[in-house]
């Protein structure tokens, strides 16, 4: 059953798709604050956001919101270490009196690939590659910290996020998009909107140590998304380049080398939870309507 949700939250890494989370906590009355390598570079939103750089002492203004939250969600990338900025903060979150509760947003990046095959909650991480590895480091890290301090945790696995600003629209304007095609190859996403409602509802059930795939409903090919996004919008498409092309970057091979579909159905029932946007479409529809994809104003 849902509880109340916790009165302070911390969000280590206040980026693009934190932004999203901590806004919708502040509109459920939680104070919610963040952690952002340079608070005078950050957007005028009203969110509060504290200094946190390797090799830097930890000022007090976050070590009094350690001290008083009573859920903390990560979202900075791993390193090879595991996650940085756990690392930094392990001391002060080890006493820290007010914390029930840690969440981390990991990656479906450290499944293996499926050829097209489904990955659920109960499929074993089994993805050997760096980026996986320093993904399962990382959780490993975040629920050895819960299971020391006997407090509750969960873990996300997440597939890729997109939403207003940062979408084929986006791309497309700006002569980013690359027309890649691997023939039934699929990928599903999630809208940064609905990463924000399933934290959210992982928040009123925050006990034991949990796992969620939070994902839309049609595992898509990249060719489709882009296509519906040039159809909104009018721009062209870039011409096509198969996957495994040798001028394409090896980083960008290795993310078409994996194909898979996430099925989280588990997680919709444990959290009661469903996304708001379905598939690519709702999402890109409320991109464009909100200005994504139109020429800028002169």
């Amino acid at each position: 059953m849902p509880t109340k949700l916790p009165a302070r939250v911390l969000v280590l890494g206040l980026g693009y798709s934190a932004r999203y989370l901590a806004a919708l906590l502040r509109a459920h009355g939680v104070a919610c604050s963040g952690t952002v390598r340079d608070p005078a570079s950050a957007p005028a939103d009203g969110l509060l956001r504290h200094r946190l750089v390797a090799g830097e002492p930890i000022r007090e203004d976050l070590r009094e919101a350690i001290r008083t939250a009573e859920a903390i969600v990560c979202s900075v990338p791993p390193d090879t270490e595991g996650d940085p900025a756990l690392r930094l903060l392990t001391d002060a979150l080890s006493d820290s009196p007010a914390l029930r509760w840690v969440g981390y947003l990991s990656s479906t990046a450290v499944y293996a690939d499926r050829d097209g095959g489904w990955v659920s909650e109960a499929s074993t991480a089994d993805a050997t590659d760096e980026t996986a590895l320093k993904r399962l480091h990382a959780e490993q890290q975040w629920q050895a910290l819960a299971q020391a301090r006997g407090i509750a945790s969960a873990v996300f696995r997440l597939p890729g996020l997109y939403g207003r600003g940062r979408n084929a629209l986006v791309q497309l304007a700006q002569g980013k998009a690359r027309h890649v095609v691997r023939p039934g190859q699929v990928f599903n996403r999630l809208h940064v909107q609905d990463l924000a409602s399933g934290v959210l509802a992982a928040l009123q059930r925050a006990e034991g140590h949990a796992l969620y795939l939070l994902s839309d409903d049609e595992p898509a090919p990249p060719q489709d998304v882009l296509a519906y996004a040039a159809t909104l919008s009018g721009l062209p498409l870039p011409a096509a380049q198969a996957w495994d092309a040798p001028e394409l970057a090896a980083s960008l091979r290795r993310f078409y080398n994996s194909n898979k579909r996430i099925d989280g159905r588990a997680t919709r029932v444990a959290l009661q939870w469903q996304p708001r946007f379905a598939t690519y479409r709702e999402g890109l529809d409320d991109a464009w309507a909100h200005g994504d994809g139109r020429p800028a104003l002169r």
